[in-house]
């Protein structure tokens, strides 16, 4: 009794652990990886393509039925009643085997072209999943970019209507104009304005991220935008080297390429005959039980071409102890089917065509790939200018301080001012966004995940091929 209490409590610890365990990490900061893995499982019409995938599959390892024996029994009674002549009562009971012995391969080649179209589509659906996860990441940086420019704004919002209310004071004490406090008033009203319409589309953007990842709350965001943050890159030829092994697009076409190899092999089998053996046993006579017993062997060749079909069957056996049996036949059928000689031709064609559009996407993979590393350069460069041309709308405020302290400018330019310094804030988290877009599209070529592209780039140059 002590040891089944002393389980049931162990038993109520873990499960607790685990609920707690589940608990933080749904309420754990999502990062760029998990957003995009739970896009991917919360795709409804992608499970059920994986599962149909998978059913299929399934039918493929059922189908090594094919070159197993084909067994079948037959059970016959036949009665017979004669107005003249004796009644008959034939009672029969047999089994019958049929198994293919060799056909040139075609069956194994059949279902090699079958297990490359489920491979294909396998690839095909991932690429699908591709696609939702990088949805999943767009609306991600979408929601950080969003976010970010939304605090900016709203501290420059604060500090406007702090200068706002020394520019009022300014008009009572008949300091400035009054103009230039209607006009602060209305820039101060665009302001909020726009701070509203941001708002209102980042609300919309987080429902429809977090219905993405089907969560009934979107949770903390664990990723930020930092506008100082550097790109670090590989060198262009390991970049390139790399989307020639690993992009998905070369891949799947190397994968065509090797499909219809295939069947041009398998069409040039059309020619080698096939061979089967089959065999029966039975026992019947007129009541039970059923003395009489018969057996035969045989064996069929078949020529299947567009030119000639001949099937050559041959077949011998016992029935009872002293009576046999010997069968020969042969069935020719000349010009079956002559267009199907082109076969072959239109295979080849085909070949040739998927090795032709090969090439030309190796050789614009690599032309893509160099265009992306210097999308990356420049995205860099953008966002090192918009840092320092924050730098220097900084110091072209504090300039404008002095200014208004001795009376050469109205607090309204000093207003204005701030404002151009706010701009190249939010200049500099779209140039930070704009980097992030073109690292995610270099690790797309790469087949990298997000993140990985740093990695890859610190181990090459570890490796000796530094940028």
């Amino acid at each position: 009794m002590k040891l089944t209490r002393s389980l049931i409590i162990i038993f109520t610890i873990i499960l607790l652990c685990n609920v707690v365990a589940a608990g933080d990490e749904f309420h754990r900061p999502l990062t760029f990886a998990q957003a995009s893995d739970l896009a991917v499982s919360a795709s409804i019409d992608l499970r059920s393509e994986y599962e149909g995938l998978r059913i299929r599959r399934n039918a493929w390892t059922l189908g090594m039925r094919s070159y197993l024996p084909r067994m079948s029994l037959t059970a016959q009674e036949n009665d017979r009643l004669q107005a003249i002549g004796a009644d008959s009562f034939i009672k029969n009971f047999s089994i019958n085997m049929d198994q293919l012995l060799w056909d040139g391969g075609r069956l194994a080649m059949s279902r090699k072209l079958e297990r490359m179209e489920l491979d294909l589509y396998g690839s095909r659906l991932d690429r699908m999943a591709d696609e939702i996860s990088e949805s999943a990441l767009f609306t991600y940086r979408s929601i950080l970019s969003a976010r970010t420019i939304i605090a900016i704004r709203e501290t420059a919002l604060e500090s406007l209507e702090e200068q706002l209310r020394i520019l009022e004071k300014e008009v009572e004490l008949g300091l400035a104009l009054a103009l230039d406090l209607a006009e602060a008033e209305l820039t101060l009203a665009e302001s909020r304005m726009e701070i509203i319409l941001l708002e209102s589309d980042l609300a919309e953007m987080e429902k429809q991220f977090a219905d993405m990842l089907d969560l009934a709350e979107l949770p903390e965001l664990a990723e930020r935008i930092d506008i100082h943050r550097s790109t670090v890159l590989p060198s262009v030829q390991a970049a390139v080297s790399l989307a020639e092994e690993k992009n998905p697009d070369l891949a799947e076409a190397r994968f065509s390429i090797t499909r219809r190899q295939a069947e041009y092999k398998f069409s040039s089998r059309t020619w080698i005959p096939s061979f089967r053996v089959n065999g029966s046993f039975g026992i019947t006579g007129k009541q039970y039980p059923l003395t009489r017993h018969t057996w035969s062997v045989g064996i069929t060749i078949e020529f299947a071409n567009p030119w000639l079909q001949n099937n050559l069957a041959f077949q011998t056996g016992w029935e009872s102890s002293s009576d046999r049996t010997a069968n020969l036949q042969n069935s020719a059928s000349p010009l079956p089917d002559p267009a199907a000689s082109l076969g072959r031709r239109q295979a080849g064609l085909l070949l040739n065509l998927e090795k032709e559009k090969y090439e030309l996407a190796f050789e614009r993979m690599g032309r893509l790939t160099q265009r992306a590393v210097e999308r990356c350069r420049l995205a860099d460069r953008r966002r090192s200018l918009a840092v320092a041309a924050i730098e220097m709308a900084a110091r072209r405020y504090s300039i404008e301080e002095v200014r208004l302290d001795l009376g050469h400018i109205t607090r309204l330019e000093l207003m204005q001012a701030y404002i151009a310094c706010t701009e190249r804030e939010v200049m500099a988290v779209e140039s930070a966004i704009a980097l992030m877009d073109a690292e995610r599209d270099l690790e797309r070529l790469l087949d990298l995940k997000p993140g990985e592209l740093a990695i890859f780039a610190r181990a090459i140059t570890l490796n000796g091929d530094a940028l």
